[in-house]
């Protein structure tokens, strides 16, 4: 089975470890293990429990506990209807390994995480990309959408809320995407890890699990809860569709670490203090990065509305990957290049750190942006147009 090369991950892994300043990163800033504690109180019977766990496989699908937990982010499921995956990727994996065969038709959008396109490619799947674009608010054109589906798809791949723009489909605009799936029999699998990352106070996004009988959901700790060391994902869907996953699962997983879901089921256990810690600072920190794109005549971007990342235009000449590996030689500042979107100009940035971190590492591109524009505005000292 060929596969494409994972533009996101290789960039990650080749220079995340020694960045400087990582305003890369897609997690709200990760709680060590003492301030998961501390935030859900009894600490020392949480240890001695965990010292005296026997290391076993535990309940294969997940503890019933942790399932029951996860399925109240629902409001139609319950904890057969949740099934736990490695990660938010692995979750991704096995829904798509349950519904893709080779010649099915697949529509994904883009720009988005490269794996929920490229593994239906990889598995034999006839893909249709449905290009996000900025002046549609990176939001699905419903037309193109329709068109491209026809009358034999067999799955809408989407992101809600979508890494890297921060766009955001509301329930109704989710209601006529499960329209069209339903006219062409197709399933939707919608990867929602940022789901709960809402920028503006008071706005909930449903779930496609809930709205439409053939929506399948997934999620993760890692962006969140964050938690993302726990490698803790989840599917959500049709209780058939569940089993079917399971599966295909003995083959890949057999079950999630014990103490994984240990820690899982006490940041589940008291949600809304996580919640409490994490939702101000990602909207501070969405603030401070509006005023600071607004100030910066080279750039430009759809303000985010819910997340951790926002996508950046540069006005600039320069290919994207030259324009981040720049940066970073400049002075450690990390970011994604949009050409790991298929999206040249562009750069994700990562604002979900501390604000501390945000700040320096705003700077840090404010100076090499100050740099490049000295170096286009010519020896007459004018600024030249790009």
């Amino acid at each position: 089975m060929k596969i494409e090369r994972f533009g996101v991950e290789e960039w990650m892994n080749a220079y995340e470890e020694n960045a400087r300043f990582n305003i890369a990163e897609t997690c709200v800033e990760s709680l060590t293990v003492e301030e998961l504690l501390d935030l859900s109180g009894g600490k020392e019977s949480f240890l001695e429990e965990l010292l005296s766990r026997k290391l076993t496989y535990g309940e294969i699908p997940g503890t019933f506990d942790l399932r029951a937990h996860i399925s109240r982010l629902y409001e139609t499921l319950d904890e057969k209807n949740i099934l736990l995956a490695h990660g938010g990727i692995g979750a991704n994996f096995l829904a798509l390994f349950t519904l893709v065969e080779p010649g099915d038709r697949v529509v994904a959008v883009k720009p988005t995480y490269q794996q929920l396109y490229s593994v239906p490619e990889a598995l034999g799947a006839d893909v249709r990309i449905l290009r996000l674009l900025p002046e549609n608010g990176f939001l699905p054109d419903l037309e193109d959408l329709e068109r491209l589906a026809g009358d034999r798809c067999k799955l809408i791949v989407l992101n809600n809320p979508n890494n890297p723009t921060g766009a955001l489909m509301t329930g109704s605009f989710l209601k006529e995407v499960a329209r069209i799936a339903e006219r062409s029999g197709a399933w939707i699998l919608c990867d929602e890890v940022y789901r709960g990352l809402e920028h503006e106070p008071g706005v909930h996004t449903p779930s496609i699990a809930d709205l439409y009988e053939r929506g399948v959901a997934t999620g993760s700790l890692s962006k969140v809860f964050s938690l993302a060391g726990l490698r803790l994902g989840w599917v959500a869907g049709p209780g058939d569709f569940i089993r079917e996953c399971f599966i295909r699962r003995d083959y890949t997983t057999i079950s999630c670490g014990m103490i994984d879901e240990m820690l899982a089921l006490r940041a589940f256990s008291f949600k809304d203090r996580i919640l409490g810690r994490n939702l101000p600072l990602v909207r501070k920190n969405a603030l401070l990065l509006d005023k600071w794109v607004s100030g910066e005549k080279h750039l430009s971007y759809v303000r985010p509305k819910a997340g951790t990342t926002a996508f950046i235009r540069y006005g600039f000449p320069i290919p994207s990957e030259d324009f981040c590996r720049g940066l970073f030689e400049f002075n450690g500042a990390f970011l994604v290049p949009g050409k790991a979107f298929d999206f040249e100009g562009w750069f994700r940035m990562g604002y979900s750190c501390s604000t501390e971190t945000l700040e320096k590492g705003l700077k840090a591109v404010s100076d090499y942006l100050k740099i490049l524009g000295e170096e286009a505005a010519g020896p007459q000292g004018r600024s030249i147009r790009l």
